[in-house]
């Protein structure tokens, strides 16, 4: 069940009720790809006030495979985690990581990334997968067209997407698990509304927004997400998918999507970048050598109120593990905290004033300027 408050601006305050627990939105969704959040345990994002975290069946089937998954009681029991877990149903990842592919209208023939092997993934093996896996909230098999593609190789995709969207709505098991839609249509406005039209007559447990931060332009992403969202029904949950930096979930927010997730916050960790209220942090630069403050002032994470930039520079630069653990910490403390004061904010009616605010002093940065790694 999923109970939505909007204002006159159109944001959205909502509880999605899951089996392992509910979900107040706008969320962001650490991203725990194989079963884990890079560097983090689950008693770790507890403390974090992590609500609930994502996992990928392309991957967990792969390795370690649902056997073992299975004999463990399902994901939750085997990754320890008690919350809420999302899982992606794995077709971005074929057509991302697959070695070779071959998509047919039943589904997709390819070799796993890992060994080689040939695999298949069509609507009843996804949701099978899922059903293994235990997952709260399971996403349908979509096809995501490439960026930039031609109107006629978008139209393919989602017609696909949508036929075997209907055939993961016949597979869904009852119970207390929730299938999300997923809406394609590239760069083409009026494929989105097609898509999003058709997927709301099937009738999803909610709908999430595809195909975005796949190369395009941010005004392009932005330009999609508009073009989805007044066609998606509003008593459902929303979820951009992949999204995003601190600045575009502020964006996505104030166009009323609910559900975010994102590897940015370990991501840039393991090059000690850390993200603060003026935007990002080198914590290995040279001119933090003997900086004993914090990485942020009057950060309430872990790392900020117990070390230093200069303990933790030393630690990256000498490869110790704790350097990554305590950037990737404050990280996702970060994210999750934005979230919270964004929900405090919707709700204390000053949302505006809180964007106006973040989006004056936070510097985004550029590509290039998250991929510098540490050095002595």
């Amino acid at each position: 069940m999923f109970q939505s408050s909007v204002s006159g601006e159109g944001l959205r305050l909502g509880r999605l009720e899951t089996v392992h627990g509910v979900i107040e939105t706008p969320a962001f969704m650490p991203v725990g790809t194989q079963g884990t959040v890079k560097t983090m345990s689950p008693r770790e994002l507890k403390e974090l006030q992590a609500q609930v975290v994502l996992g990928n069946s392309y991957h967990l089937n792969l390795r370690p495979g649902l056997e073992v998954i299975r004999k463990a009681g399902g994901l939750h029991r085997f990754m320890g985690w008690d919350g809420p877990i999302l899982t992606d149903s794995g077709g971005y990842q074929v057509f991302s990581l697959a070695k070779l592919r071959d998509v047919h209208d039943h589904g997709v023939e390819f070799q796993s990334h890992i060994d080689g092997a040939a695999c298949f993934l069509g609507p009843k093996e996804v949701m099978e997968i899922q059903s293994a896996l235990g997952s709260d909230i399971r996403m349908v098999l979509d096809e995501c067209p490439p960026w930039p593609a031609e109107e006629a190789v978008v139209r393919r995709a989602i017609e696909r997407s949508l036929r075997w969207a209907g055939e993961c709505k016949k597979l869904k098991e009852s119970g207390g698990s929730l299938l999300y839609g997923i809406v394609q249509g590239g760069s083409f406005d009026r494929l989105r509304r097609e898509c999003a039209e058709r997927l709301a007559e099937v009738g999803f447990d909610g709908y999430a927004i595809g195909g975005v931060s796949v190369g395009e332009p941010e005004p392009e992403m932005l330009g999609a997400i508009e073009a989805t969202i007044p066609y998606l029904p509003r008593d459902k949950p929303r979820y951009a998918m992949g999204l995003g930096t601190p600045r575009q979930l502020i964006e996505m927010v104030a166009r009323g999507i609910d559900m975010f997730d994102c590897v940015l916050p370990t991501r840039v960790a393991r090059n000690g970048v850390a993200y603060t209220r003026n935007g990002y942090l080198h914590v290995c630069a040279g001119r933090y050598k003997a900086d004993l403050s914090p990485i942020e002032e009057g950060c309430a994470c872990y790392a900020c109120k117990t070390f230093s930039r200069a303990y933790i520079r030393h630690l990256l630069n000498a490869e110790e593990i704790l350097g990554l653990r305590l950037v990737s910490w404050h990280n996702l403390h970060f994210y999750l905290e934005l979230m919270r004061q964004i929900r405090v904010a919707i709700r204390e009616e000053r949302f505006e004033a809180f964007r106006r605010d973040f989006l004056a002093s936070y510097r985004e940065p550029r590509d290039r300027e998250l991929e510098v790694t540490c050095a002595p």
